[in-house]
């Protein structure tokens, strides 16, 4: 179905989408404060500015993108070359913070969390955490541009197929975490070595999807 537009490995995709989704970083831990700290309806502000701020992105990704790679074919090659860098670096770098990690995001407090949250605009505050992140379009360029066929379809509408995917998991992720609320919070803080062993995982996903990039694998 999607094969005519250009989206391959959709199963692969979805297996990493899903993973990079369960990985707790500042988006999903700001909705989780607020909701926490707040209520169900605060916590869905939040998320809607999250989603919101990811959608500007992935649609400013799909459209750059999908336009470079049909002016210019050869650009695909280079993307997945500079894809396959980028990957393996965030792949090393997580390893790394699981070794030596700082104490802050070792074991953040709950009054860290609330300091997030402690002002009554979520939705405007979720949106710019969202949109203050650079290095998100070249994380969605870099993992994106492996499971796009060039030659078939419409890049750009294959990147905005991806992109929905990746979007239908966060509502889920992040519905669960606002209705999860403060035993969430609770159990985030309490079991760091499941936490470890999640950022272990999606570490090695994304050397082993670099590799694939790298010597060109589908």
């Amino acid at each position: 179905m999607f094969e005519n537009i250009g989206v391959i490995n959709l199963g692969t995709y979805l297996l990493g989408a899903l993973f990079i989704i369960l990985l707790p970083g500042p988006n999903s831990l700001f909705v989780l404060a607020t909701a926490a700290a707040r209520g169900v309806r605060p916590g869905y502000l939040a998320a809607v500015g999250i989603l919101v701020g990811d959608t500007i992105l992935i649609t400013l990704t799909a459209a750059g993108a999908g336009t470079l790679l049909q002016t210019v074919p050869v650009l695909f090659y280079v993307l997945r070359a500079l894809g396959a860098g980028y990957l393996f670096y965030l792949g090393v770098r997580i390893l790394w913070s699981l070794y030596k990690p700082s104490p802050a995001e070792a074991n953040p407090t709950p009054e860290v969390l609330e300091n997030k949250v402690k002002h009554n605009d979520y939705f405007s505050k979720a949106l710019v955490l969202s949109l203050l992140n650079p290095k998100a379009i070249l994380f969605l360029l870099s993992f994106f541009v492996q499971f796009v066929d060039p030659s078939k379809g419409h890049p750009w509408l294959a990147f905005m197929v991806l992109g929905a995917f990746l979007q239908l998991f966060s509502v889920v992720y992040l519905s669960i975490l606002i209705f999860g609320g403060n035993r969430l919070a609770d159990s985030f803080r309490r079991q760091r070595v499941l936490a470890m062993l999640c950022n272990a995982a999606v570490a090695i996903l994304f050397i082993v999807f670099a590799a694939r990039m790298a010597f060109g694998v589908a």
